[in-house]
């Protein structure tokens, strides 16, 4: 039986707590880690869908070259250390004696593999060796990144760069990412071969994802004393709630706005709570001629920036904070949240909400009497998404444009989205290098194939834009980096390019024998937790 089915949702809590644990143990050993959320993850390709809860599973399977501490800084993972040969050239040495999970060694020929598989067309994790064009192999334990161009960034970057056994990957005809897009796989999306600190024993989709130690890792000197992670996707709040409550749930990482304050209240419960690197905004097709769905025929409404910016400010972001997200929410008006590299506070400042201004705006444009067009939401993926979707389309209403919202799982939302299918969509955006880059080239640059654009599902592209990011790219000197990155989001915000709703502050619960370290991107670690027996 599926934890996500829409009826649960109606049902009484004696039933709700029989429906968790078919999917959770209450007879798990003390050292289990029985963690819960909102959404299941994508797939076990690591190389396959930037999905932050899919990277949150993964990445305790599959390891880069590099890794960040308990504070984010970057420390040696699969390398030891690196150094460079010239700016555009770096060499890593890898660590001896690491193998995979099916005890096979790891070498240079995987790291060598793994780099043509990640910037395969299939890939959407083109972001994670953006400025890398090559990798060479010196010998079995060393490798030269040879880059595009200097980058003060690199070792950040590469961390989500995750290794797959090369060996394993051709025996399982998985040496490319399958198409996501089209529904395809292959063995790797449901089967995973890493080196990381656990391996993953099985994936029951949107049921539960087990994994167990992996007692030859080679950090294990640091490993926690986490022997096995059960991990349930439950969309429905009312279930993940009440599954930890009757303690069939130890860690609880989507906790509902609504049940914060009462938890935290509570002494039998423990909050620990930050803000998440993430910002929640809404994206326009601004490339297309016409608007699918739309009753506009014949043009484009969200290529004129009054348009743009009339949705914008007719939004009460603080409404959204007070009613929606009960205070566990910033109001933004940039793509950055605190936390990252480059946010500015001043820029990112959220207005009151101005629906007068914006009905003129859209006067001047020719809309007087607004317009219709789809608006396209998860239910499963972000805080409260429905939720803030519909208090959007009333906010539009008053302006006279009629949102027509449709609300499904981001399991099926995400390829839908890549297919370029909505016009006008909710999306959200994690930083998990936490500089700007990461998401300035993804989401604000023409998309060009590569790394450039390669989540810009909108259509965006503005010459002024892509020359600036390309310098950010090059520019080693901090203060005029951050001096790029604050002329980005300027322009950005002048043009309306985004419509930024809010940056999400993330509360996890737990119970009083566990200790788990908050991570801003929002992706528990079992070697930064701990069980208290």
């Amino acid at each position: 039986m599926s934890l996500v089915a829409p009826a649960l949702a109606r049902t009484p809590i004696a039933t709700l707590l029989a429906a968790a644990a078919l999917c959770l143990s209450a007879a798990s050993p003390a050292s289990t880690l029985r963690w819960a959320a909102q959404n299941d993850v994508l797939t076990l390709d690591p190389h396959s869908q930037n999905h932050n809860t899919t990277s949150a599973i993964l990445q305790h399977s599959y390891e880069g070259l590099t890794r960040f501490s308990k504070d984010y800084q970057v420390e040696g993972a699969l390398a030891s250390e690196w150094k460079a040969i010239t700016p555009t050239q770096i060499r890593f040495s890898l660590r001896k004696g690491v193998k995979f999970h099916d005890g096979s060694p790891f070498t240079a020929d995987d790291v060598v593999f793994s780099f043509q598989r990640v910037k395969a067309p299939t890939s959407n994790m083109h972001a994670f060796v953006a400025g890398v064009k090559e990798i060479k192999k010196i010998d079995a334990h060393t490798v030269d990144l040879i880059l595009e161009r200097p980058d003060p960034i690199l070792t950040r970057t590469i961390v989500g760069f995750r290794i797959v056994s090369k060996a394993w990957a051709e025996k399982n005809k998985a040496t490319q990412p399958p198409n996501f897009k089209a529904k395809e796989e292959n063995y790797a999306t449901r089967n995973a071969m890493g080196t990381g600190p656990y391996k993953i024993t099985g994936w029951q989709p949107e049921q539960r994802i087990t994994l167990v130690q992996n007692k030859d890792w080679w950090d294990a000197k640091n490993a926690s004393n986490v022997s096995e992670v059960i991990y349930s996707p439950i969309k429905s709040d009312q279930t993940r709630v009440a599954a930890f409550l009757s303690g069939e749930i130890d860690l609880l990482t989507d906790l509902p706005t609504q049940d914060f304050a009462k938890l935290k209240a509570d002494p039998k419960h423990k909050l620990i709570e930050g803000n998440e690197v993430r910002t929640i905004f809404l994206v326009m097709d601004q490339g297309s001629d016409e608007i699918k769905g739309s009753n506009i025929k014949g043009a484009n409404p969200f290529k004129d920036k009054r348009v743009r910016e009339a949705l914008s400010i007719a939004i009460d972001r603080q409404g959204i904070q007070r009613a929606i997200m009960r205070g566990l929410s910033l109001p933004a008006m940039t793509m950055l949240a605190p936390g990252v590299n480059g946010h500015n506070p001043q820029l990112d400042a959220a207005p009151k909400a101005d629906p007068e201004r914006a009905k003129k705006l859209l006067a001047e444009a020719g809309y007087a009497n607004g317009f219709e067009v789809p608006l396209n939401c998860p239910n499963n993926r972000y805080v409260n998404d429905e939720e803030v979707c519909q208090a959007i389309v009333s906010m539009w209403a008053r302006i006279g444009v009629k949102a027509k919202l449709a609300t499904e799982s981001f399991a099926s939302y995400s390829p839908k989205l890549q297919n370029f299918e909505f016009p006008l969509f909710l999306y959200g955006w994690g930083v998990n290098t936490f500089d700007a880059l990461y998401t300035l080239q993804a989401l604000a640059h023409t998309r060009t194939g590569g790394a450039d654009g390669n989540n810009n599902y909108w259509k965006l592209s503005d010459g002024r834009l892509d020359t600036l990011i390309t310098d950010i790219k090059i520019e080693m000197e901090p203060v005029k980096r951050n001096a790029l990155i604050n002329a980005v989001q300027q322009r950005i915000k002048d043009e309306t390019y985004f419509i930024p709703l809010h940056h999400q502050v993330r509360p996890w619960a737990m119970k009083p024998a566990v200790t788990s370290l908050h991570r801003a991107d929002d992706k528990p670690e079992a070697r930064f937790t701990s069980i208290k027996k």
